[in-house]
C-alpha cells in the first residue's frame, strides 16, 4: 500500500512513518517542516526506496493536488496538525489556519483525486484526531465514540471542526474516511515544549520542575509506537465511515507521572539530591481541563487493539531514549518558544 502521511516529520507521524516502511508499505511524507518538525525524526528510514519526501503546508491546496497526482497515494493519514494547547493560547489563527482550513485542503485534494481515479473502494482517507474535542471530565466517566463534542481550547475547538468537516466529505461526497481520537502521546522525539520532555531536560539542567496548578489534572497516558500500530491497523481494517477512541489505560495526574520520571531518573542518572526535590508549582494555565479519559472498547472489540506497556514501562524507555539522544534534543532547545513560558492569556 502506498500512504499519503501528512506531518510525518512530527513526533507521531514520524512513529506512523517509520512502522509503515518497516511493515513494507511505501510512504510519501508530506510536511511543511514547521518549527515542531525534525527530518531526523525519519533518518532511519529515509535510504529506503519506500521512502520518499514531500515539503508543502496543507494550506496549499495547489501543492497537494499536485503531489496527489504524483504519487497516486491509495490512502492518507492526515496527521499534520498545530498541536500545542499552550501555543493556541497565545495565537489561535495558525490553529485555525492549519487545522482547520488545512483539512479542509486535505479533503478537497483528496475527494478531487479520488473522484479522478473513479472513486476506488479501497481508497480511505484516515484523519488522526484528539480526545480533547470531548471537554472535560469529572471524576469518573470516559469518553466514548459517541461523546458529546465540547472543546475548550482554540485547539481542542480547531480540532472538533476539522473532525466535523471529515464526516462532511464523507456524507455528502461518499469520501471513504475512517478517524480516530486518541490519548496524550509520549515516547521517543517527542518535541520539548510538551510535558514529558519538559520534565526530563529540565531535571537534567537542574531547573525547576514546573507543574500547572496542583497538578491534578489527569491524562490517559499512550506510547506513541502503541498509538502508530493501532493507527495503521484502524487504516487497513476499520469499518469505512467509523470513529475510534485509542487509548492508553494509563491514567496518572500531572503530579504522580512528574514523580514517577523523577524516580525513573533517580536510577538511570542520580543526582545529588531526589529530581523530586525540583517539582515547582506554578500558575495553571487558563481552561485547563481537568481529567481525560478513553474508553477503547471498540477498538479492542471491533479490531482487537490494546496497548502493549504500562505507562511506568514506557516512560522508562522514554528517559532512557532522552538520556541516549542529547545530539537530537539540544539542537531543539533553542527553537522559537521551547522554555519559555507560553498560554498566560
Amino acid at each position: 500500500m502506498k500512504l499519503l502521511v501528512t506531518g510525518g516529520a512530527g513526533f507521531i507521524g514520524s512513529a506512523v512513518v517509520r512502522l509503515a516502511v518497516a511493515r513494507g508499505h511505501e510512504v510519501v511524507n508530506l510536511d511543511a517542516l514547521t518549527y515542531a518538525a525534525c527530518l531526523e525524526n525519519v533518518a532511519s528510514v529515509s535510504a529506503s526506496p519506500l521512502y520518499s519526501f514531500e515539503q508543502a503546508d496543507i494550506r496549499d491546496l495547489p501543492a497537494l493536488e499536485a503531489i496527489f497526482q504524483k504519487h497516486q497515494p491509495d490512502a492518507v493519514m492526515h496527521l499534520a496538525a498545530e498541536s500545542h494547547v499552550d501555543r493556541s493560547i497565545d495565537g489561535p489563527q495558525a490553529f485555525i489556519e492549519t487545522n482547520v482550513m488545512g483539512t479542509y485542503n486535505m479533503l478537497q485534494a483528496a475527494r478531487h483525486y479520488w473522484e479522478g481515479c473513479g472513486k476506488p473502494k479501497a481508497f480511505r482517507f484516515h484523519h488522526i484526531s484528539t480526545d480533547e474535542v470531548f471537554g472535560s471530565l469529572g471524576a469518573t466517566g470516559q469518553f466514548t465514540e459517541e461523546t458529546p463534542y465540547d472543546p475548550r481550547s482554540p485547539y481542542s475547538a480547531s480540532k472538533a471542526s476539522s473532525d466535523h468537516l471529515v464526516r462532511a466529505w464523507a456524507e455528502t461526497y461518499g469520501l471513504p474516511v475512517v478517524l480516530t481520537n486518541c490519548s496524550n502521546n509520549y515516547g521517543p522525539f517527542h518535541f520539548p515544549e510538551k510535558l514529558i520532555p519538559v520534565v526530563i531536560l529540565s531535571a537534567l539542567a537542574g531547573k525547576p520542575i514546573p507543574i500547572y496548578g496542583k497538578g491534578e489534572n489527569v491524562r490517559d497516558w499512550l506510547y506513541v509506537e502503541d498509538h502508530a500500530d493501532a493507527l495503521l491497523l484502524v487504516l487497513e481494517k476499520g469499518a469505512v465511515g467509523r470513529s475510534y477512541n485509542i487509548g492508553g489505560e494509563n491514567e496518572r495526574s500531572n503530579l504522580e507521572l512528574v514523580q514517577t520520571i523523577c524516580t525513573i531518573l533517580d536510577t538511570l542518572k542520580p543526582a545529588s539530591a531526589p529530581y523530586a526535590d525540583l517539582i515547582e508549582f506554578v500558575t495553571d494555565r487558563p481552561g485547563h481541563d481537568l481529567r481525560y479519559a478513553i474508553d477503547p472498547t471498540r477498538i479492542r472489540e471491533e479490531l482487537g487493539w490494546r496497548p502493549s506497556v504500562t505507562v511506568e514501562e514506557g516512560l522508562e524507555k522514554t528517559v532512557r531514549w532522552y538520556l541516549e539522544n542529547e545530539e537530537w534534543w539540544q539542537p531543539l532547545l533553542g527553537r522559537a518558544g521551547v522554555g519559555e513560558r507560553l498560554g498566560r492569556a
